[in-house]
């Protein structure tokens, strides 16, 4: 379970396949530059973090992570949470923040945590990811049309107050060449899927820029040079304040990583027909995590898009992933001095390529399609994530999808009387049905359809006292009832006492396993009395006839003598 896929794919690895992976490590790493890059930038921090995040993390999550094929490094959807923690606490509480998200991946990845992140509702994953995507596509308006901003507002409507105010500064050389860009990437797939178009780009729109002498921001004009080496480790400044305020952020980090990464190596097991080890991969990350700051980079996870690149590209081993980050080092080492000369405008334009294929705008129109509830997830998530705040926005919208799944859940739970001239005439067909019994004079006959649970508790104690009548005996019918939790074993508890107080013997009928044993645990079935819990309704109503001492049919009750017969009444 925590063994790297590394370690398990070495001994099989051979010459050709290590050929491909080198071949395709090259590609990505290639691809992964200017994104790293624009990543660090649009996070708020300066171009190399980017590219030392992708080289440190780039390593360690395809040598120690679970996936075959899975390529990390800085990704757009921590641009908005990072940019918010620079704002506020600087890049030293950057650091810090990624380093505590790092130590809670690795406790999720030791208490195998990966296979509960599959339970995060598809609504909220949409909704904050089409978030994300918009606000990092309105984010580089100034960029693209080379506004005089100092600084961009954090906040969704400042930041396009701030635009409007400073639009008369509009500078036509950086929008040109920022469409120039556009157009290349969109249109270079035609001609080539091998080199990647964010590539082409900058060089026509760099060498544009330089040779044409315009008036456009590159790297090197707002950020100087780039270090063409790797820093020393160094550990940020701690304080335990700090580390208190960043308990949340770090949270929210860990969180959209793990997703992300798991995602990210789900949709490469589709490709390549593998499986990957999600715990193993969460350590990975987190391992990646805690050192990527230590060199000065940024959070770092599974990338989908150049994952998926790597695999079309031949990439089969994690030989790859590990090749992509010495690639990604080579070209900081020897070719640094030339990233400097990257127009803004250019950057601007792959990120919003970056935000569109991120948004899932053809999901995200079909989910409007779906249940009321799920919409309202979708739409609510999606609201908060570009007006006020990520961490608000996954937390509210898991809280809200809760909500409606427990209230869609006790909208399955019913109770009823099936007695007397309340018998459902549809149940003719079933051999358990009611109908089909002889029913003593006396006797109430209850049936409880659905889960138990504190959900729809209120719903059956509403119903009790609705149509409960005072009577020798009521038999509670739990054929359909699977699980029960302790609001449900209370509200049950509250009826027997209720059944004391009218002198009325209470009899529970097709007890299932579970609602048995957390019985038991409860002390309830002592209560009532393991003489009058059943596994079916024969023995529930001659039980009942022994009570009203009318001659029953002679079988013998209990609990455990009912349960050796077949089926459930």
């Amino acid at each position: 379970m925590f063994k790297p896929k590394l370690f398990t794919l070495l001994p099989e690895l051979d010459r050709n396949q290590l050929g491909r992976d080198i071949v395709s490590g090259i590609l990505v790493g290639i691809v992964a530059l200017p994104l790293a890059i624009a990543f660090a930038i649009a996070s708020g921090v300066s171009p190399e973090k980017g590219l030392i995040s992708a080289v440190v993390g780039g390593f360690l999550i395809s040598f120690l992570g679970g996936s075959r094929v899975q390529i990390g490094g800085p990704t757009g959807a921590f641009i908005v949470i990072l940019y918010g923690i620079v704002e506020r606490y600087g890049v030293n509480g950057l650091m810090v923040a990624t380093l505590m998200a790092g130590v809670i991946l690795v406790m999720m990845g030791v208490a195998q945590f990966g296979s509960l992140i599959k339970f995060i509702p598809y609504p909220v994953i949409v909704g904050f990811t089409s978030g994300i995507a918009f606000i990092i596509s309105s984010s580089q308006v100034k960029d693209l049309l080379g506004l005089a901003l100092p600084k961009v507002p954090a906040d969704f409507i400042d930041k396009w107050a701030a635009y409007a105010h400073a639009l008369p500064t509009f500078t036509p050389a950086s929008f040109l060449t920022g469409m120039a860009a556009l157009l290349i990437i969109l249109f270079w797939q035609k001609v080539s899927k091998k080199i990647p178009g964010p590539l082409i780009a900058i060089i026509v729109t760099t060498a544009a820029v330089r040779l044409l002498h315009l008036e456009v921001d590159t790297i090197a004009s707002r950020f100087g040079d780039i270090p063409s080496s790797l820093p020393a480790p160094t550990l940020p400044s701690l304080d335990f304040r700090m580390v208190r305020d960043l308990v949340m952020p770090a949270t929210t980090i860990a969180m959209l990583g793990a997703i992300e990464a798991l995602l990210s190596a789900v949709v490469a097991d589709g490709m390549i027909g593998g499986r990957h080890k999600s715990n193993m991969e969460l350590i990975a990350q987190g391992i990646a995590n805690i050192a990527a700051p230590l060199f000065g980079g940024i959070p770092v996870t599974g990338a989908i898009a150049r994952t998926a690149t790597n695999v079309k590209n031949g990439g089969r081993t994690p030989v790859a992933g590990i090749v992509h980050a010495a690639t990604l080092l080579c070209i900081m080492l020897l070719f640094g001095q030339w990233a400097k000369l990257i127009p803004m405008p250019t950057l601007a334009a792959i990120l919003i390529v970056v935000s569109w294929n991120m948004s899932e705008h053809h999901v995200f129109r079909q989910l409007l399609k779906s249940p009321r509830s799920d919409i309202i997830v979708l739409l609510t998530t999606f609201g908060l994530t570009v007006l006020f705040d990520l961490t608000i926005a996954i937390e509210v919208g898991m809280l809200l999808a809760v909500i409606l799944f427990m209230q869609r859940m006790a909208g399955m739970a019913n109770v009823g009387v099936i007695t007397g001239e309340l018998k459902d005439e549809e149940e003719g067909n079933d051999p358990n049905a009611i109908v089909t019994r002889s029913i003593p004079e006396g006797v109430e006959v209850f049936e409880i359809s659905g889960p138990f649970f504190f959900g729809a508790a209120s719903k059956f104690k509403d119903a009790m006292r609705i149509v409960a009548r005072a009577s020798d005996i009521r038999i509670i019918r739990m054929r359909k009832v699977l699980t029960i939790d302790a609001t449900g074993l209370n509200m049950m508890k509250e009826m027997l006492e209720d059944c004391r107080k009218t002198g009325t013997t209470l009899i529970l009928s097709g007890v299932h396993t579970q609602p048995l044993f957390a019985m038991q645990q409860f002390g309830l079935a002592d209560e009532i009395g393991q003489e009058n819990i059943f596994g079916n309704i024969d023995d529930a109503l001659d039980r009942s006839r022994q009570l009203l001492g009318l001659a029953a049919e002679g079988r013998p009750t209990g609990f455990m003598a009912s349960a050796q017969r077949e089926g459930k009444g």
